[in-house]
């Protein structure tokens, strides 16, 4: 039986920046949310193959095949201008290619001895179950391989069936809770945030919870009492959970986001504080 492919949209082969040590990161095109935030929107949405790309490449790297169903991307002709990114209007990257598990672990290979783990991050890695499950199978049952870490950079929207399928296989998963409060979380993401909480849940309960990433975006989630309910909601779960506080930077976002305000050092050194006023302690500020 032929193993499932996956979408992915570009692959790194070192990253100290994507979980504990130095990983290889792969990220998947597709995302279920359209955050406000996001600082890779090219990675939200799949090719609806309109075109439009094609039109605008001034290296006429790009075509429709002849199927009509797929966008074709000459690298040797490609400018890496990002036109195509900048004029799609799916938020979507033509560069993104099928690629299947026997090749991503083969690229695996090549770095394995300088590598603590692989990340599988997105888009959101969670949307192509099939695809991470058996990759990270393929990981764990390699002898040259499984001495790698698997992890899941996460927006914590997955049923909990699929987190049962691939927590076998999996170390950890770092969850981005974008607010506590749903009203919040919706306007940040479009979305509801009931499935994130029961994701942080089931992982603690898993112990595969790896950290909570909340993103501090001043006037829209900073709010001292939603921020109290946060950290009183986490530290029931455990006082051992490993919070990651990020300040908004709106360098990358799109442009009717781009006058969002910043997190000061300040301002997250009091949030930091708060939730050291609950328990927790593990916390990293970036």
């Amino acid at each position: 039986m032929s193993k499932p492919l996956g979408l992915v949209n570009r692959i790194l082969p070192f990253s100290a920046v994507d979980g504990p040590g130095n990983r290889f990161v792969i990220f998947l095109q597709g995302c279920n949310f359209n955050c406000v935030n996001c600082h890779n929107p090219q990675t939200i949405g799949v090719c609806d193959v309109c075109g439009i790309c094609v039109e605008e490449c001034p290296g006429e790297a790009l075509q429709i095949k002849a199927s009509g169903t797929e966008i074709e991307w000459n690298k040797s002709r490609c400018l890496r201008c990002d036109n195509c990114i900048k004029v799609c209007p799916s938020d979507s990257n033509p560069h993104s290619q099928w690629l299947d598990v026997d090749f991503v672990l083969e690229k695996i290979r090549r770095s394995a001895s300088f590598l603590s783990g692989v990340t599988v991050s997105g888009g959101e890695a969670t949307q192509q179950p099939e695809f991470l499950r058996e990759l990270f199978h393929s990981i764990k049952t390699d002898s040259a391989l499984n001495h790698l870490s698997t992890m899941i950079d996460t927006n914590g929207s997955a049923e909990i069936s699929i987190w049962k399928s691939l927590l076998p296989f999996t170390d950890g998963a770092m969850v981005d809770l974008k607010a506590f409060d749903n009203q919040i979380h919706q306007k940040l993401t479009g979305n509801s945030n009931s499935q994130v909480l029961q994701s942080i849940q089931h992982l603690q309960k898993a112990e595969r919870l790896f950290e909570v990433r909340l993103l501090i975006i001043p006037d829209l989630n900073d709010h001292d009492l939603m921020l109290q309910q946060t950290a009183n909601w986490l530290c029931q779960l455990s006082n051992n959970i490993r919070i990651k506080l990020i300040g908004f930077r709106n360098h990358g976002v799109r442009p009717e986001y781009s006058d969002f305000l910043e997190a000061t050092p300040e301002r997250l050194d009091e949030i930091r504080e708060l939730f050291q006023g609950f328990g927790i302690q593990e916390i990293k500020v970036i």
